[in-house]
């Protein structure tokens, strides 16, 4: 069980620790993964690396945040923006399917003070000051990590289309992290790829960070846009900075 998450109901135990005891799952060994918005395809890669060296059969991935539990109300450049959200799903071999084609992870370090929560840690832990000057929520530098995402997520993209020989016309669904729409639209734009091929449900959420791109890919499965034999790409980009693109055969 892996959860990705940067909202964890504590800092230790870890929360899938918390999942495996509410599910019963007394042979599942169980951790945390911390990615930002990257959470989810960041557990994907690692999942399918399990299943792929037979260590696991079976792995079960999660993306979960409470955002609204770090999120400064008082800061409108934030608040706005961002909720809470789970999706989840069930990694296993399959014969005869393809599932994943091509994975791409990346992170630049040199950046992570534009997307940051920085108390907390054992760096700056809590004090009655630490909560006074409001270092216990998310802070951003928006016009920074637009440019970051944008950049990022285009290159990871372009990657994985190459690795596996694939044009955006081959794609029917790119499922981009739903951080904001003109990042969206801009990713978009230079991939080339039309409109309706890019799922969106930002306007219903807004940025649910690692549980983004797996609640996007369930209600894109069950409202139709993804069928049997279909190639999916993903995108993500989080604090870290962090980001990554996949392509599935559904």
């Amino acid at each position: 069980i892996i959860v990705a998450t940067i909202t964890p109901d504590m800092p230790f135990p870890a929360t899938a620790c918390l999942v495996q005891k509410e599910l019963g799952a007394v042979k599942a060994a169980a951790f945390d993964l911390e990615a930002a918005c990257s959470g989810f395809i960041y557990a994907l890669e690692v999942g399918r690396a399990f299943i792929a060296s037979g260590i696991y059969k079976n792995v079960l991935i999660i993306g979960a945040e409470k955002l609204s539990s770090i999120i400064d109300w008082e800061d409108r450049n934030t608040c706005v923006l961002f909720g809470d959200g789970a999706g989840a799903a069930v990694l296993q071999r399959r014969d005869g399917a393809r599932g994943v084609l091509a994975t791409r992870l990346g992170s630049d370090g040199n950046k992570a003070d534009i997307l940051a929560m920085p108390g907390g840690g054992c760096r700056q832990p809590a004090t009655v000051d630490s909560v006074n000057e409001r270092i216990h929520f998310l802070k951003m530098e928006g016009k920074e990590v637009y440019k970051a995402a944008v950049n990022a997520m285009t290159a990871a993209a372009k990657e994985v289309l190459e690795i596996s020989g694939l044009s955006i016309e081959d794609i029917q669904c790119i499922i981009p992290h739903q951080a904001n729409q003109r990042i969206i639209s801009a990713i978009g734009s230079r991939l080339g790829a039309r409109e309706d091929q890019v799922f969106v449900n930002l306007q219903k959420y807004g940025n649910t960070s690692a549980a983004s791109v797996a609640v996007a890919l369930d209600e894109a499965l069950q409202t139709g846009k993804i069928k049997r034999g279909d190639k999916i790409l993903i995108i993500a980009f989080g604090a870290g900075l962090t980001w990554g693109a996949t392509i599935l055969e559904w």
